[in-house]
């Protein structure tokens, strides 16, 4: 069999695993690069037995990396969620975990030069223009991987990466509200429609019947919510401006409820059609930025914290996120200016990924 060489490292960004690629290592045709990534990641298959894909959403999706040409970005990044059942590769989207790791791989593979202590890194993500700052741990002027900083959902303990967003608001959709309304009714059910770096459309759990605080394996098996889900999900599609969303990862749906383990809110995420073990970083920032909203469901159970800075802790079905809001404008219309958080990354393999020649002819 004719296999095809890629160069790849494969990596672990936040809580999240994925491929990363230098952008000239790829296809520069989209069509024949979808073909490539599919065939890469084992695409469609349910186990992805046959390619470098966990068999998981969290575990197929790739980084696509160059040095950027924009004054004041260092690198600019193509994130790309990979169907794992269904030949879907998806560009729309952002991916803050995915994120998390280019910095290190931007060192890695010599786009960026590394300083002796500390290394901050600009990157634009190319899907929606978003920009962020990643400060990463370099002594000697090397990428550290070792360190005490622990995230919910990722095991043991790694460097800390924090990253500061510059411009999340209506990264996809536009604007902030796509509707221009913190409060929407699909299906009898109030929504709030927001893009703070991902499109999700936020409900309180108790709206739909659940508390918000079931296993994830609980409501993966909840078929009656799912499709509750799902209606609401294509009915949004267009009034955010994402069109027939039925083939899309995005909007994203997450269920809020109030806090029982001393976090800011209760959450469960779907990434759309099935319950996310944590929450995704962009997530998180645009629930905890609907929680800001007055009247919007996600503010009615929500102990948000007062004040300029506010630290929004979001409780998931494996621990915590804590998102950092700077929070300006008025009480009746506030606007969150910046938003930070805390990650880590660690490289896991460095080498050549091979996809069969044969199919990837068969998409020519």
């Amino acid at each position: 069999m004719a296999l095809r060489g890629v160069r790849c490292m494969l990596m672990r960004g936040g809580t999240s695993k994925g491929a990363y690629f230098l952008a000239d290592d790829l296809p520069a045709d989209e069509a024949e690069r979808n073909a490539l990534l599919l065939a890469l990641m084992g695409s469609p298959d349910p186990r992805q037995v046959d390619g470098l894909g966990g068999a998981h959403p969290l575990t197929s999706k790739v980084a696509i990396v160059s040095r950027s040409t924009e004054p004041g970005i260092d690198v600019d990044f193509l994130f790309a969620q990979v169907g794992v059942d269904r030949p879907m590769v998806d560009t729309t989207p952002n991916c803050g975990n995915i994120l998390a790791g280019v910095a290190p791989f931007a060192i890695e593979r010599g786009l960026v030069r590394a300083l002796e202590s500390k290394t901050n890194v600009r990157v634009r993500t190319v899907n929606t223009g978003t920009v962020a700052d990643l400060l990463i741990e370099t002594p000697a002027g090397r990428v550290n991987y070792d360190g005490s900083a622990r995230i919910d959902g990722a095991p043991g303990t790694s460097a800390p990466i924090t990253v500061t967003f510059l411009d999340t608001e209506g990264s996809v959709c536009g604007s902030l509200l796509p509707t221009g309304h913190a409060v929407d009714v699909i299906d009898g059910v109030p929504c709030t429609l927001i893009d703070n770096g991902m499109p999700v459309i936020v409900m309180k759990a108790a709206d739909m019947g659940r508390t918000g605080h079931e296993s994830r394996e609980q409501l993966d098996k909840d078929d009656e919510l799912k499709a509750r889900i799902e209606s609401i999900r294509l009915k949004a599609g267009p009034i955010m401006t994402l069109g027939d969303v039925s083939k899309k990862a995005v909007p994203k749906i997450c269920l809020v409820a109030e806090p029982r383990a001393g976090g800011s809110m209760a959450t469960r995420s779907f990434i759309p059609h099935e319950c996310h073990a944590s929450i995704g970083v962009f997530a998180a920032v645009t629930v905890a930025t609907a929680a800001a909203l007055p009247g919007s469901p996600a503010s009615t159970v929500t102990r948000m914290p007062e004040g300029r800075e506010r630290a929004v802790v979001v409780e998931h079905p494996t621990g915590e996120f804590t998102v950092n809001l700077t929070v300006g404008g008025t009480p009746e219309r506030p606007v969150i200016e910046r938003a930070g958080l805390l990650r880590t990354a660690r490289m896991l393999f460095d080498g050549t990924a091979y996809a069969p020649e044969r199919r990837l002819a068969a998409a020519e």
